[in-house]
């Protein structure tokens, strides 16, 4: 296919910044987005199984509810986070994202209707399971199977993306426009993997979960060693599994020998082996992980990169030109106001979750209270300059 009419797809005003600086963000949040993706399958399937044990099991007991919240909480994060890959992609890879919605777009409007009933009834699985009824399980396995379903649509959606020779195949087979939007495309040993993340995820986040715990006294020693030996043996097993996959996926498309590949290969060694010493403090580990999980979505980018260059569509031709304000503000906001709000909320959990009471009070902690009034402060004075810079800019276009 000739790269000809894509390039003249491009937005012709270009990009306001260098295309590779687009690239390393669509990277990294990327990562973030999928770290808790698996973190909300991992721990909503886990709890599953949890459900029908804890009627006999004082350990599942504790730990069923935990996970549903964490799965709960988890689906929040990735739906947030999940924009930020999205519009990092669309514009550098423009002509990918609109073709993409056109030979699926009935999968686009599914994929949000899936996620919003998918949602619900995962907060009826939370107050069904919360209440002791018996119908939890099913409800929560229906609530998983469509949250699963929501992200083999997302998954179509890449495959399509990278595969641009096939897209008039798929759009015109044997010379008839097929409108109806319903093409789906997936890559199973690629999907395979990706879900199979889910495993090894939940099982260092087990390991973390039992190291928060060990702090507190109404925790029993021995719910903290269950809890940490299940993790590390979900995280082995998982890494294992992942690893298999991984390698055939690679293998298939030519790129095992990649020294990018190389990299998450021995990274992932690295990560099987500090999982595996439980002894360890996990929050190590986890930085590990965040390491793979970087290089995993590095090799997703190196990927739709080649082949895309391999038809003459290169992103670092993309005009650019500089929009110094909005660039700015962006990093001001991402920052500022990114950096503090979360570290105030992070820093808030942190400090909830050690408390032993029903209530936390923030003002006995004078360095977190000062924290949250300077994330209010920075909010506040980031909407006055939001929109007085915006008002300006108005004004200056139209007077």
């Amino acid at each position: 296919m000739d790269a000809t009419i894509l390039n003249a797809l491009r937005d012709p005003a270009g990009v306001p910044f260098y295309p590779v600086v687009f690239q390393a963000l669509y990277i990294l949040t990327w990562a973030l987005h999928a770290a808790f993706v698996l973190l909300s399958l991992g721990a909503m399937g886990l709890s599953l199984y949890g459900a029908t044990k804890q009627r006999n099991d004082a350990n599942w007991k504790i730990l069923t509810p935990h996970l549903i919240q964490t799965g709960k909480l988890s689906v929040s994060l990735l739906i947030v986070l999940g924009v930020a890959p999205l519009l990092f992609t669309q514009v550098i890879y423009d002509p990918n994202w609109y073709v993409t919605n056109t030979l699926s777009g009935i999968w686009v409007f599914a994929f949000i209707y899936a996620l919003i009933v998918g949602y619900v009834m995962y907060y009826w699985y939370y107050y069904a399971n919360k209440a002791g009824k018996a119908s939890s399980p099913l409800i929560g396995f229906v609530s998983f199977a469509i949250l699963v379903f929501c992200g083999a649509i997302m998954h179509n959606f890449a495959v399509e993306s990278i595969q641009p020779t096939k897209w008039m195949e798929w759009y015109a087979p044997n010379g008839v426009i097929d409108m109806s939007g319903l093409n789906f495309h997936y890559d199973i040993i690629r999907l395979a993997f990706m879900v199979s993340l889910a495993i090894p995820v939940v099982g260092i986040f087990l390991q973390n979960y039992s190291d928060f715990l060990s702090s507190r006294k109404d925790f029993s020693a021995s719910y903290i060693a269950f809890t940490k030996n299940l993790g590390t043996k979900m995280g082995m097993i998982g890494l294992v599994i992942s690893a298999v996959l991984f390698a055939v996926w690679m293998l298939r498309d030519g790129l095992l020998f990649n020294p990018l590949v190389i990299a998450t290969v021995l990274s992932v060694v690295l990560l099987l082996w500090m999982v595996s010493r439980s002894d360890r403090n996990s929050y190590m580990t986890t930085g590990v992980l965040v390491v793979v999980a970087l290089l995993i979505s590095a090799v997703r980018e190196y990927i739709k990169y080649s082949l895309m260059t391999g038809i003459g569509y290169d992103i670092y031709n993309y005009p650019v030109n500089l929009e110094i304000p909005s660039i700015v503000m962006f990093l001001l906001t991402f920052v500022f106001l990114g950096f503090t709000g979360v570290a105030f909320i992070a820093a808030m959990a942190w400090q909830v979750g050690k408390n032993e009471g029903l209530v936390y009070d923030c003002d006995k902690n004078p360095a977190l209270r000062k924290l949250g009034f300077s994330t209010l402060w920075i909010l506040m004075v980031w909407m006055a300059v939001y929109f007085a810079w915006g008002m300006f800019t108005l004004f200056k276009n139209t007077l």
